[in-house]
């Protein structure tokens, strides 16, 4: 099985940049997708029903903003979906999270919060941080009954000092603070793995976010803010986690999980 995360930063950009061809030469099982940035109808309009796959969209009242889904091929078998999490019901109107139920884990997708404060808006960085404890307590009850959780999410954080390029010049940005850092290490401590460094402890230059400026992408210097986590008991099934660097169409790849 071929599991899929990307935030593409636009749903309506990338259709216009070959998503159709990619989701044709990748083929994955499932594709979340995060920063949609559209409502569902708008989605449909620009597209259409996309052949051989079916979608939960998530439920939000907040336009040209955040937002997240999930595709899903129609022969794969699912006993559940969701896009309206009474749990987290704050954070509801910017339509971040959509999970599926697949027969032996529930995928969780999600877009956090960047953080940056803006004039028109509150501390963001207090709702990131409270995002987090609200997501990880949901998370925690789902294993807790006994559950499988595959959590895919833009981060919006870059974990350690190996996964961003010039972590001396960042470590007081926002995305790269010991507080925000400190959620991820929170999440670890129940058990949760991520895939990638599960995989490659130390493997460097690999990155899923780069700015538009200062040719960032070329020079391959930014931060890997986009994760696949497991719970520990799950590990067992994952076989890699690829970033898809060359993937172009947004100002972050596609990440792929292969599964047993």
């Amino acid at each position: 099985m071929k599991i899929i995360t990307w935030n593409v930063n636009g749903i309506r950009a990338v259709l216009k940049k070959w998503f159709e061809d990619f989701l044709e030469k990748e083929s994955p099982d499932i594709i979340c997708l995060q920063e949609t940035k559209a409502f569902e109808s708008q989605f449909l309009a620009e597209i259409g029903e996309l052949i051989g796959y079916k979608y939960v969209w998530h439920i939000g009242t907040r336009p040209w903003y955040a937002g997240s889904a999930i595709l899903f091929k129609e022969n794969l078998e699912v006993s559940d979906l969701k896009n309206h999490f009474w749990e987290i019901e704050h954070f509801h109107t910017e339509w971040r999270v959509t999970e599926l139920k697949c027969k032996n884990f529930i995928l969780i997708n999600c877009y956090f919060p960047n953080g940056w404060q803006k004039v028109t808006e509150k501390n963001m960085l207090d709702y990131k941080l409270e995002f987090y404890d609200k997501m990880i307590h949901y998370v925690n009850t789902l294993v807790a009954s006994w559950n499988n959780v595959i959590i895919t999410w833009d981060f919006n954080i870059c974990h350690e000092a190996i996964d961003i390029a010039r972590p001396k010049e960042n470590e007081n940005s926002i995305g790269f603070l010991p507080i925000e850092r400190k959620k991820i290490d929170y999440l670890l401590e129940f058990g949760y793995i991520d895939t990638f460094r599960y995989l490659y402890p130390r493997k460097t230059d690999i990155y899923s976010w780069w700015s538009y400026r200062a040719w960032a992408r070329p020079r391959n210097v930014w931060w890997r803010l986009d994760y696949f986590i497991v719970n520990k008991s799950f590990i067992e099934n994952i076989v890699d986690t690829i970033y898809l660097t060359d993937i172009m169409g947004s100002d972050h790849c596609p990440v792929a999980l292969i599964l047993k």
